[in-house]
């Protein structure tokens, strides 16, 4: 395993980072299951592992937290993320300051550890200036329950205001970003990662596989495969909306593309992503033992550049098919902050 920068922090990760979303309810619901797998990606070279605290409601935190005691946190760079609801409570989600101190302690808890090395804001919040969730931030860290703060999914203009807010006040800044970006979804390619290469910021990019889409499972006059996730996000897998058709079309003809270069078509989609000049690790998410072996022979695969200028010729750079993809919308586009 050849490891990689992350930012400038001097912290080196695997080109593969191990997400964590599927253990737990929202995936695979044993815990011994899930530890198992944990522990082949450490075995295989892995030492990045990407959680969140609402993934399955903070259960997918204990098997990780369960998967790492003793002796193995130590050699892993353990990032989670904090900003979705953990409760019905108006306070108990967001980017203030008093959830963010009530949550981390919550994190630390259930990971059964004494500090998180990547502690992320999930998602932007229009409502919370950032000075708020920098200040908060800052003083995690030097309070050393956290090493070093991420953002996640933040438009690049966010990302600017946050660098720029951190060098003014003299608080700890982002040293990294996690966007979605797969062959599905390039957008980033136009100005996120741009950005985070001129702030000298990492990028652990989630959902490589598009949510599944270049797994292989979902082809032309194929029934979709059952799966948790297509009842939780139906804009992003039912197959009767345009967008989604034209993810099919894609797929076959990636799907094409990789058979004929004799690279399964999942180490096509990962290779691409950690191929980029700015992205440090992609975030695969395996549900299964079988799902983990079938992508870590990605960091193997080369991509030539006769290869990449078809891909290109199939997905244009700087193209996202489907915004459902995103997760994420600006909510000055939303209709009513449309309406004058």
């Amino acid at each position: 395993m050849q490891y990689r920068l992350l930012g400038k922090t001097g912290v080196r990760v695997s080109p593969l980072c191990l997400g964590s979303m599927m253990f737990g309810q929202w995936g695979n619901q044993s815990h011994d299951d899930s530890v198992g797998i944990i522990h082949r990606a450490l075995d295989a070279g892995i030492n990045f592992i990407d959680t969140a605290d609402v993934y399955s409601q903070g259960e997918s935190e204990e098997i990780v937290g369960q998967a790492l005691a003793g002796a193995r946190r130590d050699s892993v760079i353990l990032a989670t993320k904090i900003n979705a609801p953990m409760g019905d409570g108006p306070n108990q989600r967001g980017n203030s300051r008093r959830w963010i101190m009530q949550e981390v302690e919550s994190s630390l808890r259930r990971l059964k550890t004494d500090w998180i090395d990547l502690y992320q804001i999930h998602r932007p919040a229009p409502d919370t200036d950032i000075d708020e969730t920098l200040g908060a931030l800052s003083d995690l860290v030097h309070q050393g329950k956290v090493r070093y703060i991420g953002s996640s999914t933040f438009p690049a203009a966010q990302i600017v205001e946050a660098q720029w807010v951190a060098r003014e006040r003299g608080l700890a800044r982002f040293v990294c970003e996690q966007p979605p970006y797969s062959l599905l979804v390039r957008g980033v390619e136009a100005d996120v990662l741009p950005t985070c290469q001129r702030h000298g910021m990492g990028v652990i990019s989630w959902s490589p596989l598009a949510g599944g889409w270049l797994s292989g499972a979902y082809r032309k006059g194929a029934p979709p495969p059952e799966s948790s996730r297509v009842k939780r996000m139906p804009e992003r897998y039912d197959l009767s909306k345009p967008a989604n058709q034209r993810k099919l079309d894609v797929v076959d003809r990636l799907g094409a593309l990789a058979n004929e270069a004799g690279i399964p078509l999942i180490h096509l989609a990962i290779a691409f992503i950690i191929r980029h000049p700015a992205v440090t690790a992609a975030i695969i998410g395996p549900r299964t033992l079988a799902q983990l072996e079938s992508q870590i022979g990605a960091t193997d695969v080369v991509l030539t550049d006769d290869l990449l200028n078809r891909i290109d010729e199939i997905v244009a750079p700087g193209t996202t098919i489907s915004a459902s993809d995103v997760g994420w919308q600006n909510p000055a586009l939303a209709p009513a902050a449309r309406r004058r």
